[in-house]
Formats: C-alpha cells, sequence, structure tokens
C-alpha cells in the first residue's frame, strides 16, 4: 500500500509539472448581466418572452403606431453589484439569413428559440448609439415604431421586411469594472442562458 501511496504521488506530480501554459479563463472574476423583460402584449405579431424579440408589422397602416415595450433590470448572483446600464440603440438591415417566423422551438416543452434571434457577436458597434445610462431599476421602455425611426435617424418608409431595432447594453459594476460584450452563450437566445445582452423589434409583412 506504502508503494501505491508513492506512486500515485508521483504520478501527480508528473502531471503538474506537464502544464505549459496558462490560460485566461482560469483566472475568471464574478460579474453580474442584464437581464430585460419584453412586454409581450406590445408587439404587432404574436412572440415568446425567452425569444427577447418583438414584431412591427408592415402590412399594418398605422405601422407608425405600433408599440414595443420593455423592462431593463439586472442580476449579480450575490457576487457584483451594478452600478449603472448604458443603453445602446441601432437600426440594422436584415441579415443574409433571418430566423423563421413564426418563432420555432427548439425541443418540445421547451420554451426557447431554436436559433438565436439577432447576429452573434453581439458587440457594441459604430452603428450603436448610447441612448442613455441608468442608475435606477428596473428600467421600463416604450417606443412606437416612429419613435424608434427618429431615434436612429431612420425613415420607416424605406424599412423592409427582417430589419429590426436593437437595444444593447454595457454593464458599470460597483467595484469600478466595465462589462461591456458578453460571450456568445450568453447572447444566443436559443441556449437559455441568464442574462440578456440585448433585446429587438423586427420589421414582418403578415
Amino acid at each position: 500500500m506504502r508503494y501505491l501511496i508513492i506512486a500515485i504521488l508521483i504520478i501527480y506530480a508528473g502531471i503538474n509539472s506537464c502544464k505549459k501554459a496558462d490560460y485566461e479563463w482560469e483566472q475568471y472574476e464574478y460579474t453580474a448581466v442584464p437581464v430585460v423583460t419584453i412586454d409581450t402584449t406590445k408587439t404587432a405579431l404574436p412572440t415568446r418572452q425567452a425569444g427577447k424579440v418583438a414584431f412591427f408589422n408592415l402590412n399594418d397602416p398605422a405601422l407608425a403606431d405600433q408599440t414595443f415595450a420593455f423592462s431593463l433590470n439586472w442580476a449579480g448572483f450575490e457576487k457584483a453589484v451594478v452600478k449603472s446600464i448604458e443603453v445602446y440603440s441601432s437600426y440594422n438591415k436584415a441579415e443574409s439569413s433571418v430566423p423563421a417566423y413564426p418563432l420555432v422551438i427548439s425541443s418540445p416543452g421547451n420554451q426557447y428559440t431554436n436559433i438565436a434571434q439577432f447576429p452573434l457577436p453581439s458587440i457594441i458597434g459604430s452603428k450603436d448609439k448610447l441612448y442613455e445610462t441608468v442608475t435606477t431599476f428596473p428600467k421600463s421602455y416604450s417606443f412606437t415604431a416612429a419613435q424608434l425611426a427618429e431615434m436612429n435617424n431612420v425613415s420607416l418608409g424605406v424599412v423592409a421586411v427582417n430589419d429590426y431595432f436593437l437595444f444593447k447594453f454595457i454593464l458599470n459594476l460597483e467595484d469600478g469594472r466595465r462589462i461591456v460584450t458578453f460571450f456568445n452563450n450568453i447572447c444566443d437566445e436559443s441556449r437559455g442562458e441568464p442574462g440578456d445582452c440585448r433585446v429587438g423589434v423586427r420589421f414582418k409583412k403578415q
């Protein structure tokens, strides 16, 4: 038994000595995440909460008055505290491959959509303009299609099917950290991960 223990210790020491690199993920830190709740009654076409997407209907003569609404909060999991959230908005042309509508659920009994509802990665870029910085939560938002168009300097007359308005978020934590981006798995609406790094409204013709 003594020789067995010695052998195990030698093997363990050998494994540790084989480590050649340090990886960033080994130095992880806890952070908070934004949490979005869409108002599923304020959408021109049916949606699902887990999809974090609402819809405007281009076939409706009252398009300009259609409403998109959501509330913004955060979760720190008792590990981090949010001081403020920067809210960014953008208008985007339809991507080459768009999610199906009606929303497709990944499997029977599952509430999540089969694919992400907006492009990944979800990084704040030159198209995204700071709308405001929020310090009191939860914060409720409600916009008409006309208001979103004016906010993003676009005419509703040029909007096409599957174009979309998108909101993204940057978190400022009490400890001074600024969380500017999230891994794709957090932003992917089909995964059901905690946190919502974006929310949007897409144009359809139904």
